[in-house]
């Protein structure tokens, strides 16, 4: 099992199956919220929904293709981050990451990214990370950016969200760069 504690309140662990019900009641009530932004929520309406989730995320992990961990936050669970791939040949993780909405504007997000940079630098040798954000999603974007991730670009119509294209704007950086910010 992968346990991450990044201090006394603030936690990452592998999503299980018995979670299923905390990240399907997590995604309910943050619905509207997190549609905004996020595709899959008109495909994530029951419970076995979530279950099929974790249990394509429990593969993935035991592939060493991708990481998806519950944020624990004071004992609670507040969202799911990780690594949405992982490119062994190329060395790169690509994290992705949402929170509940009644946990935002807490900085938890910020601290998330930047345990799981530090992770994929520092224990699985990775060259670089990448986050990706949909250019008007401006509270997404700001992580990592207050993580000195460089702007690399812009991906355009990189995403259908439900009833449109948006651009993604691609942030990353470099295992020499994350430890020259420290």
């Amino acid at each position: 099992m992968f346990t991450y504690k990044m201090n006394d309140e603030l936690s990452l662990k592998l999503v299980e199956v018995r979670d299923a019900e905390d990240v399907f009641e997590l995604t309910n009530n943050s619905r509207t919220y997190l549609r905004e932004w996020l595709p899959w929520l008109d495909t994530t309406t029951k419970l076995e929904d979530t279950i099929s989730f974790i249990k394509s995320s429990l593969t993935g992990f035991a592939e060493n293709r991708s990481l998806n961990t519950a944020i624990l936050f004071k004992g609670k669970m507040v969202g799911i981050a990780g690594y949405n791939q992982i490119n062994w040949s190329n060395k790169t993780a690509y994290i992705g990451y949402w929170l509940g909405e009644e946990f935002q504007g807490n900085g938890i997000m910020t601290e998330v990214a930047k345990a799981l940079t530090d992770y994929a630098f520092n224990e699985l040798n990775l060259n670089k990370v990448e986050i990706r954000a949909a250019v008007g999603n401006k509270k997404s974007r700001s992580i990592p950016e207050r993580l000195n991730f460089v702007n690399e670009g812009c991906i355009r119509q990189a995403e259908w969200l439900y009833d449109h294209y948006v651009d993604h704007v691609v942030y990353g950086i470099l295992a020499e760069e994350w430890e020259k910010n420290k």
